[in-house]
């Protein structure tokens, strides 16, 4: 009698938690419904009025037809630097815009990232590196301080001053349309919020899967009601276009500070102050079309290729891993749920108040929604215990078939199918049916992921206010796309260059000339005639060929030079590194092999090299320490032309007539290059020589 009192006890005070939790949601669905019915709402008044107005849409040819306003792109990197470079070259290839700089701010400590930035800095010309002078991670609001301080100082030097100026995270896949966008509102609008959605994923990536349903719901649902209903619309973070008068606003209220050190999300935080400064903000909202690739079900793996109409966005991957997800979202539930009581509290117009509340609430009801998973459970077992007859000792119920707890229930479960009908709707929409239905499983993943994000966040604040231990930039590790995810322009070396304002069109032309008149590759023209440097043509050619860049040293060259026959190196300019993680020969290349050549690497190699891209000077030494064996060397590898490169370039020698000539050389046969070719008669020995000195010359030179 006495465990079935306990028993007894026991469940009803579950049933009194279970009230509790039921007042809750249904307060919770109540704000929802709001959201819900003020959103399809304004969509139907929207739908007729606008249709009786013949209200004309904006077109992209209105967009192109404006004329471009200097722009400015910030992006703070804090160890971005597996991803920082393919997001810069990615930006630059498809942006559908010219007058543009790109600002990136790195941190003294983050030698990584600086290393990756500077290299892009040499490829585009557009590309800005700001350093923060001390140590991070401090926040993203400290690095985008000095970023903005940075744009303001390069207005100066430069007497450019940008009509806007874009934030940008370093994992961010931007559509070509974008600046054209920013560019056709400005000035008359003073923030502009694209919306953010997630690339997309399989359906078995669940949690990231998680990412794609909330964002395709919250930016085509709630932040278009939270326009209409308040006027203010926060920053994403991502995709956010300020005006200049609206950064020099922030700067003037904050004393040369715009975007609050204090919070973990800057980016709701000026928002906020932006809306209380009277900055006229809007969340846009522009059709466009995007190519995405796309599993089937029951298609066995095999993607295909679609044009999808969505609205211009900010596309990225999140994290895939429950942990990363969790740690991720702690820091947006930090900023937004609890940094923003303590610091905006509730500021505004009754509106404003009610989406501070509505953001807020989420640090409650996280734990509300896994309480009401372990209640379903214990209830399942109570009653699979009642109709079996092992349990049969309780109190009256609280939840008889009549009572307003039951009715509650009723509506709670139709406030939850509603809630799931919109999930679905919306992640349809975006990404097809499959993932719609696959929406219903992720919204149980998506909640034990929040809940984990909100015990985080709680643990963190209430150590940072009663520990008084510092909040800094949360590192999430970022993926980018791979180039056989995004789409890619080829481009002919001198039109890439010339993208890359690198050379301009005069030069381009001159070398061109050359180029037929000599047979020499266009590259080399441009060195050899001091219009482009050696390391921005390694670029071009690793960006041309989809190669990564390698940078030799003589310790490398010395240490693999047994990997190849000498004579097979020098004949096909190729430099062996060794083998990868993976058991892959690796070799160094100053522009990609021949089919003809790598058959003949393989055939000693056993297995087909991957190639590395080397700056040519650095072939072309590392190429004379093979052929003259052993012996002490820098660690660097200097650079330099070759004997043929040179006799090349100065018109003496057809590149042909070389390449057959070196088909049969063999250095421990033929010795030096030149007297093999005086040897063979494809040059006199006076012109070798005279070839031969200039280049001791410039070796001279170079040492000194």
């Amino acid at each position: 009698m006495t465990w079935d009192l306990l028993i007894a006890d026991y469940y009803a005070g579950l049933e009194i938690l279970a009230a509790i939790v039921a007042i809750v949601i249904f307060i919770s669905s109540l704000d929802d419904l709001f959201i819900d019915v003020w959103y399809w709402g304004r969509r139907i008044y929207r739908h007729f009025t606008l249709q009786r107005r013949n209200y004309s849409k904006l077109t992209a040819e209105q967009l192109l037809e404006r004329g471009e306003q200097p722009l400015a792109i910030m992006v703070p990197a804090w160890q971005e630097h597996d991803v920082i470079a393919a997001m810069v070259q990615n930006m630059v290839e498809v942006l559908n815009y010219s007058n543009y700089v790109v600002f990136v701010g790195t941190y003294v400590n983050d030698p990584a990232t600086i290393e990756e930035v500077e290299r892009m800095k040499k490829r585009y010309r557009q590309v800005v590196r700001v350093e923060v002078p001390h140590p991070g991670p401090t926040s993203k609001a400290d690095c985008l301080n000095f970023v903005v301080a940075e744009i303001f100082n390069h207005e100066r030097e430069t007497g450019i001053e940008f009509a806007g100026v874009v934030l940008h995270d370093s994992e961010d896949v931007l559509h070509p349309m974008e600046l054209k966008f920013f560019n056709y509102l400005l000035p008359r609008k003073d923030m502009i919020q694209l919306p953010v959605a997630s690339l997309e994923r399989e359906w078995y990536e669940l949690v990231a899967g998680t990412y794609m349903d909330e964002f395709a719901e919250s930016h085509a649902k709630e932040m278009v009601v939270r326009e209409s209903v308040s006027g203010m619309v926060p920053s994403a973070g991502v995709g956010t276009c300020f005006s200049r008068k609206a950064l020099a606003s922030l700067i003037g209220s904050t004393h040369n500070k715009p975007f609050n050190i204090n919070s973990l999300t800057e980016d709701y935080d000026v928002g906020m102050r932006l809306a209380g400064l009277g900055m006229e903000s809007i969340f846009g909202v522009f059709p466009v079309t995007f190519r995405v690739r796309r599993t089937a079900w029951g298609s066995k793996g095999k993607a295909r290729e679609l044009l999808v109409n969505m609205p211009l966005c900010v596309r990225e991957y999140f994290p895939d891993n429950f942990r990363l997800a969790y740690r991720q979202k702690s820091r947006w539930v930090l900023g937004i749920g609890l940094q923003s009581w303590e610091q905006i509290k509730f500021q505004g117009s009754l509106a404003a108040k009610y989406l501070l509340l509505h953001d807020r609430k989420g640090v409650v009801t996280s734990f509300i929604s896994i309480l009401a998973y372990i209640l379903v459970v214990q209830f399942i077992i109570f009653h699979v215990g009642l109709s079996t007859g092992w349990w049969d000792s309780y109190y009256p119920s609280m939840f008889g078939e009549y009572s307003i707890w039951r009715t509650l229930i009723y509506v709670n479960a139709f406030f939850l199918a509603i809630r799931a009908a919109h999930r679905v709707y919306f992640t349809t929409v975006l990404y097809g049916w499959e993932h719609g239905l696959m929406a219903l499983p992720r919204m149980v993943i998506g909640n034990f992921v929040n809940c984990m994000a909100v015990a985080r966040a709680w643990r963190l604040y209430l150590s940072y206010l009663f520990r008084g231990k510092k909040l800094v930039w949360d590192k999430t590790m970022h993926e980018f796309p791979t180039g056989a995810q995004l789409a890619r322009k080829r481009q002919r070396l001198g039109e890439l260059l010339q993208s890359w304002q690198a050379v301009d069109e005069g030069r381009l032309a001159q070398a061109l000339e050359q180029q037929a008149s000599t047979q020499t590759p266009l590259g080399r023209v441009l060195v050899s005639n001091g219009w482009l440097d050696e390391e921005t043509l390694a670029e071009a050619i690793a960006y041309q060929a989809d190669l990564p860049r390698v940078n030799l040293t003589a310790d490398l060259v010395r240490g693999h030079a047994g990997m190849l026959p000498v004579d097979l190196a020098i004949r096909h300019r190729v430099i062996p590194l060794g083998l990868n993680k993976a058991g892959g020969p690796v070799v160094a290349v100053a522009s990609p092999l021949s089919p003809e050549a790598v058959d003949q690497l393989t055939s000693v190699l056993k297995v087909a090299p991957l190639q590395r891209i080397a700056r040519e000077g650095e072939i072309a030494v590392a190429l004379r320490m093979l052929r003259e064996g052993s012996g002490t060397a820098p660690k660097a590898v200097p650079t330099g032309p070759l004997l043929g490169d040179m006799l090349i370039e100065r018109g003496l020698l057809r590149k042909d007539v070389f390449d057959s000539a070196m088909r049969d050389y063999r250095p421990d046969q033929h010795g030096r290059i030149g007297d093999y070719l005086v040897d063979r008669r494809v040059i006199p020995r006076d012109v070798v020589e005279q070839v031969v000195q200039d280049q001791r010359k410039f070796f001279a030179e170079a040492q000194s």
